[in-house]
Parts: C-alpha cells; structure tokens; sequence
C-alpha cells in the first residue's frame, strides 16, 4: 500500500485538470512547461539521449524497430530485450521493474518497463479518466485482453476494486460462465469480445463498457450497444502506454496531459502521431512513431475538455491499401474500405477485405450471406477502386468468418510487404 498516495495524487490531479485549464490556449502553456522540464531533467538518463539536444524538435524521429534493436539504450535501468522477455515470461520483475509486453497479435511484439512509482500514476490517471465513481461505489472490473500485467493488478490495492482478469486466447467458451458469476460492473474488451458477449444473449449487465486493443467498427458498436444499454467507451493504450479515454459524453480524448501528440497529415482528412511521454521516466519515449491513423474530431466537445477529441481511430498504416493508378500511387484507408462495405447492403455486418498484391484485393463475406447482398458488396468495392482511377482485381471469396481469439481482428487488412506497393 505504500505507492496508494502516489496513486491517488495522481488521481486528484487528473480529476481536477479539467478546472485548472480554462482554455487551450491555457492546457497547451502547462502542457509545453511540463514536456520542457521532462526534456531538461529526464531525456539525458538513457544512453541513446545522452548527447543528443534537449529540445525536442531536434530529436531523431524514434519507432519499435529501432527500439526493440536496442532496448538497454531506452531505458534507465539498461535492461535488454533478452533479460526483459525473460523476466514477462516468468511473470517476474527484473532489477527492481516492471516489464510487460504487446499482445504481439497484431504479428510485431513490443516491450515496456516502468517504476513502481509509475505504475501506481498510470493507475490514478486511468481510475480518474474512466472509473471515477470507484471512490463512492465498489467496483467489479473484468478485464478481457490476451495478457495479463502488473499495471491492471495494481487496482487491487485501492480496495475499493474486485478485479478479474479473463485470457482472449483461452476462448470466450471457457470463461462464459466464470465472467457471469464475476457480475462486473465494467468490462473493459476488445470490441469483438464484447460482441460475441452481446450475439450471446450473456445475463451480463454492466454499468460501463469500454472497448479496447483493436479498432472498434461502427457495426459492432451498434450491436454491443443495443444489447447491453450502455454507452461503449474506449481505452486507446498501446506498449507505448494510455494514449486516449472517452469521456462521460462517449468521445475519445487524447492522453495529452500525459502524452504530447505531434499528428502528421497523411491524407483523406487523417494524421498519425508521434508521441513524446513527459510523464514516463524509466523508459524514454521521446517523438515515437505509432502506427496508428486517427480521424480528428471538428467540432469541441460538450464535456469542455481542452484535450483534443478523436472521432475515430481509424485503423493501422499497414492496412492502407496502396495501389497503381496513372503512373501514380494512391492511397485507400481502411475507414474508407470499411464503410464502402458496411454501406453497401445493411445486411452485412461482417466481412474482410485484404489486399493481396499491388492490384488484387479479396472481399471476404460468410455463406450464408444472401447473394444478391454479396454481389452488391462486390460491386461497391470495385467502384470504389475505379473512381480513384484505378484497376484493381477484386475478387469475392464466401467463407465462415469465426471469432478468432489468437490475434487481433482487423477486417481491413494489407498482406503484401512495403517494398512491393506501387
């Protein structure tokens, strides 16, 4: 219980952050004065920072590649790559820290060390954010993600909070009944799980949902909302650490009292961040590149929080599809495939489309799928290609599409290496 005071500090100061800044204008003064002492007084603690400059726009651009080549030069305590997955498999701390690791299903695994002091803001910020009611109303919160990690068991210490966590890769089948008698009050998922739960017909009745680890679709959303009357929020966190909550009104905001986001344009009205974490020392995170594409909100949101709002995270860079056309490459988002199917017959509420060569696409849509709503799929699929003026070889394969539990889902998908894109 000694890191509770740390814990709830953190959980005061977020709670009251929405007070303190008045404005934008006032959240981005705190914001650049906290990210400027964290530059002076942390960056230089790692080897690969040591002698470089201490402001940040002069910092090399970072990604998991180049981490993971050299793990020992990103974090303080000099743990390698080795000794860390060492210390995740036995479930272990290494010197003194705390490791843990990406589900790696979406096929490239990331690691992270963090303090116990650490662990215990995490904690607060998080509570703060998405449970704040825990402080008057016992919780229940299932926690259903592919792996478990010290970060969700510091919960336990509040006492305030029953937490169980429940593996994605055992199978929803082996666990129904277990997560039933648990009754939670929140459930925290990836969307396809809380979907199954949902065509379930399960007697669960929680009081919050919130998806996470994979893209949440329109269509799921519907479907998980409908059944249990509660609003789904997100939980936008990677390896790389919480990079986004919703708010009590369902918006996604970014983490940017944690984390500063630099979003860099890609196109059709989308941006990908870099993010720079002032609140993380142990592990340096400083102008790393996610792979991720959000969509912007346009308008503020009416819980008046400074913190920019996302209507979307969109998907993943590498499911972009990139294709030939004139001579030129052109880009399609995995938000644009994902509607034109969606959009195509109202039968349809589920499907894959993967590119599996520079000009070849399949649309992949279950059997019992009636014809006609396949064909129009297909149809709408191919003049999506041809109004961005390109031929592309689509085809339709019908198949089962089951819940998979040993990867991540991703509907839209790009199979082919970067290399061999137009």
């Amino acid at each position: 219980m000694h890191n509770m005071p740390v814990a709830i500090a953190s959980f005061v100061s977020t709670l009251s952050a929405g007070h303190r800044w008045r404005s934008r204008a006032s959240f981005e003064r705190w914001q650049q004065h906290r990210l400027h002492a964290w530059l002076q007084q942390h960056l230089h603690t790692v080897r690969f920072y040591r002698d470089l400059p201490r402001q940040l726009d002069a910092l090399p651009v970072t990604d998991k590649a180049m981490l993971m080549s050299a793990f020992e030069d990103f974090n303080q305590a000099g743990i390698t790559a080795a000794e860390a997955w060492k210390a995740v498999d036995a479930g272990d701390m290494c010197k003194g820290y705390n490791v843990g690791a990406s589900t790696g299903t979406s096929g490239n695994q990331g690691l992270f060390v963090i303090s116990d002091t650490e662990r215990f803001v995490w904690l607060g910020v998080i509570l703060a954010k998405a449970l704040p009611e825990f402080l008057w109303r016992r919780q229940r919160v299932a926690i259903i993600l592919p792996r478990n990690t010290s970060l969700y068991n510091s919960a336990l210490q509040t006492g305030r909070i029953d937490l169980k966590f429940f593996d994605v890769g055992l199978g929803p089948e082996n666990w129904t009944d277990e997560l039933e008698e648990f009754s939670p009050t929140c459930i925290v998922a990836p969307p396809k799980i809380l979907r199954y739960l949902a065509e379930q017909k399960t007697g669960l009745r929680p009081a919050k949902l919130f998806s996470a680890a994979e893209t949440l679709d329109s269509n799921d959303r519907t479907i998980i909302e409908t059944f249990f009357s509660v609003r789904l929020g997100q939980i936008y966190m990677a390896t790389e650490g919480l990079l986004g909550v919703s708010c009590r009104h369902g918006r996604l905001h970014l983490a940017e009292d944690a984390v500063a986001f630099e979003l860099e344009p890609v196109g059709d009205g989308l941006v990908t961040p870099l993010i720079t974490s002032f609140r993380r020392t142990t592990q340096i995170m400083a102008r790393y590149r996610m792979n991720d594409l959000l969509r912007l909100s346009q308008q503020p949101c009416s819980c008046g929080s400074p913190l920019t709002a996302v209507d979307e995270v969109v998907g993943r860079m590498d499911d972009v599809f990139r294709l030939a056309a004139a001579g030129q490459r052109i880009i399609v988002t995995p938000d644009v495939l994902r509607d034109t199917v969606l959009k195509s017959d109202r039968r349809i509420d589920d499907f894959r489309i993967v590119q599996t060569g520079p000009q070849a696409v399949e649309l992949l849509l279950p059997p019992d799928l009636p014809d006609d709503a396949a064909e129009t799929a297909l149809s709408a699929t191919r003049d999506l290609f041809l109004k961005r003026r390109t031929v592309v070889d689509t085809r339709l394969v019908r198949t089962s599409l089951p819940l998979e539990t040993s990867r991540k889902l991703r509907r839209v998908q790009c199979r082919i290496a970067r290399q061999d894109t137009p």
